[in-house]
């Protein structure tokens, strides 16, 4: 049986179900990605074209043999792949843009009826982050944060018009990325032991270049491993590989 499927159906999420019951698993073991929402879209997947997904089965994250050569394919993005002068490219987040974020994502959830709390701090590298907290956050998250990614791009989006110079927004809802976070650095560790152990790179399954921003921080500086990032968005993908140049 094959490790991924791709369906459609009239909403996204009924071309979900139908991925899962053919894959025969359930929504925590597998990988969504939604490659189209619709002819109507907007941020809960409905529209009047069909909606098509791929769902892939999360334990599949290593395929050695299928890397590919193109010397291209290994490019440094600055949303993905962390250096020390991205910093500098960012600017100061002010009260006013703040002010400006909280109350566009205030706005979405109002628009989506969540009730809750909204909270922001600055994180260590100067990015604004926020965080939404309370019951029924479903709707505003979406089947593996697709709905949540859309809402802070959004934000992002709207920050950076008032904004001199660009200011990196961070947005987590019901505790979302936390445990998705958690997630992937337990997933890291794993790679990483098969890697030290077999001694061959370990490509992980497609990622958000946030997600692979938490790949690369996690094994930054990290003795013996490599990580850098291949292919092009959906299908960009982050490879942990030995750092003795075997890779």
């Amino acid at each position: 049986m094959s490790n991924w499927v791709e369906t459609t159906a009239k909403t996204v999420d009924l071309a979900i179900e139908q991925a899962l019951e053919t894959l025969g698993v359930g929504v925590d073991d597998v990988i969504i990605e939604v490659i189209e929402e619709g002819e109507a879209g907007g941020l809960l997947g409905f529209g009047r074209k069909p909606a098509r997904v791929r769902v892939s089965l999360a334990d599949e994250e290593v395929s050695e043999q299928t890397m590919p050569s193109d010397e291209h394919a290994a490019e440094i993005d600055e949303e993905d792949e962390p250096e020390e002068e991205d910093l500098d490219r960012y600017g100061a987040v002010t009260p006013e843009l703040e002010d400006a974020a909280l109350d566009y994502v205030q706005a979405i959830m109002q628009g989506l009826n969540i009730h809750g709390r909204i909270g922001s701090y600055i994180g260590e590298d100067g990015s604004l982050n926020i965080e939404v907290t309370g019951k029924d956050c479903g709707p505003a998250i979406g089947h593996h944060g697709e709905t949540l990614d859309a809402i802070a791009y959004l934000t992002g989006l709207a920050v950076n018009r008032k904004a001199d110079k660009r200011v990196r927004v961070s947005l987590d809802i019901g505790g979302y990325r936390q445990r998705r976070e958690k997630k992937i650095r337990e997933m890291v560790e794993r790679q990483v032991d098969r890697v030290e152990s077999s001694g061959k790179p370990s490509r992980l399954k497609p990622m958000t270049a946030a997600e692979r921003r938490i790949v690369h921080l996690a094994l930054k500086g990290r003795h013996g491993v490599i990580t850098y990032s291949q292919g092009v968005d959906p299908e960009r993908y982050v490879v942990i590989a030995p750092a003795d140049g075997d890779a």
